[in-house]
């Protein structure tokens, strides 16, 4: 756990991170470095986003996954790592 709280630090330390969520398979937050209202709107929102995504990589090849999504916008970007059972989301 010791490397994943260091992991966590790092990633949290680069220039422009807002914050770091982790939520499980169902799209719940287990650890995040935002405010709640903000853990929240972005963990449901997201969570959405990244299943209709998984479903059509899925829906394209039956074979492949998704492996990474980046959400680029004027004002923010969001690096999401989905994995089997967590998904790891980058706020910057």
């Amino acid at each position: 756990m010791a490397e994943v709280e260091e992991t966590l630090k790092r990633i949290q330390s680069q220039n422009g991170v807002q914050g770091i969520i982790i939520v499980n398979a169902e799209g719940i937050p287990i650890k995040t470095t935002l405010d709640n209202a903000s853990t929240v709107q972005y963990a449901g929102l997201i969570h959405q986003l990244v299943m209709k995504a998984r479903s059509t990589v899925r829906d394209i090849d039956p074979q492949n996954d998704l492996t990474f999504l980046r959400i680029r916008s004027k004002k923010n970007e969001i690096m999401i790592a989905p994995g089997e059972s967590e998904h790891i989301r980058t706020i910057s």
